[in-house]
């Protein structure tokens, strides 16, 4: 614990110990926390109630999630306004790296991406093949919400699309629509009228909104959805907190982070698959 105490001493002395001593103490509490930015679905599943409190445990370190889609997330780092990411589309996360932004790419866990819609399925999707889904629901016009976000699940919904031979938006149907939102967001558009749209596993279970929603689309091996984490590089950004970053990447990836992943569940439903190279 840092012990912050004065003395007796004249008052412009005291003034400029006082100014030193609440930057020292600033920085000590500074020193104590990290900031990740991660995903809405991540965050939206529950699973950081889960891993931070075990992180802070053994490690003593406070980790401030800021939750946006994955190309902002990336954008963030970037920048330097985070000391590490949490994201998951693979392609960019690798581009990120390669660029020297990151310090290297590791994979954490995967979950799958779904497809929901009205439990009727006007359209006829339900099955087990993503691309023949959205080819029926375009030629339908069905109603589709799109997170439009630039994040994860917006870009492995786009290659979806292209695999529906829908790469311009004129393809998708008339029914299809951006809310430029989070996943969360995103779902209660669906629900509240009626639409599809696809989303991670996590952030169905644990969306409670519902309505006349079910899962229609599952189970296609083109929707895994893999996880990785990436420390921002200090040779881009020197303030950026790379070792306690790196703390964090450590803790994930062992056994004790690794487990607290598999143990995260939802009705008794495990929503992410830890799988951190051995």
């Amino acid at each position: 614990m840092t012990h912050c105490r004065f003395f007796r001493a004249p008052a412009r002395v005291r003034l400029f110990l006082l100014a030193g001593v609440l930057l020292a103490c600033g920085a000590a509490a500074s020193a104590q926390s990290i900031t990740l930015a991660s995903t809405t679905s991540t965050e939206q599943s529950g699973l950081f109630g889960q891993l931070l409190p075990a992180f802070k445990k053994a490690s003593g370190l406070d980790v401030k999630v800021v939750a946006l889609g994955t190309g902002q997330a990336l954008d963030m780092g970037r920048r330097g306004d985070a000391d590490l990411l949490f994201v998951h589309d693979q392609v960019a996360e690798e581009k990120f790296v390669a660029d020297g932004w990151g310090v290297k790419r590791y994979p954490v866990m995967y979950n799958d991406f779904i497809l929901v819609g009205p439990k009727d399925d006007p359209a006829g999707t339900r099955g087990k093949d993503i691309v023949q889904a959205l080819q029926k629901l375009a030629a339908a016009n069905g109603s589709f919400v799109s997170r439009g976000d630039k994040s994860g699940t917006h870009a492995a919904e786009l290659r979806y699309w292209k695999l529906a031979g829908a790469d311009a938006d004129a393809g998708k149907g008339s029914g299809y629509r951006e809310c430029g939102c989070g996943m969360g967001p995103a779902l209660n558009i669906a629900a509240s009228s009626g639409a599809y749209a696809l989303t991670d596993r996590g952030t169905w279970l644990n969306f409670r909104n519902r309505a006349d929603l079910a899962i229609l689309v599952e189970g296609d091996t083109r929707l895994f959805n893999q996880y990785g984490v990436i420390a921002v590089n200090p040779a881009r950004h020197a303030h950026v907190k790379a070792q306690d970053a790196q703390k964090f990447i450590d803790w994930v990836l062992s056994p004790a982070g690794q487990a607290a992943i598999a143990d995260y569940r939802i009705g008794g439903e495990q929503l992410f698959f830890p799988n951190a190279p051995k």
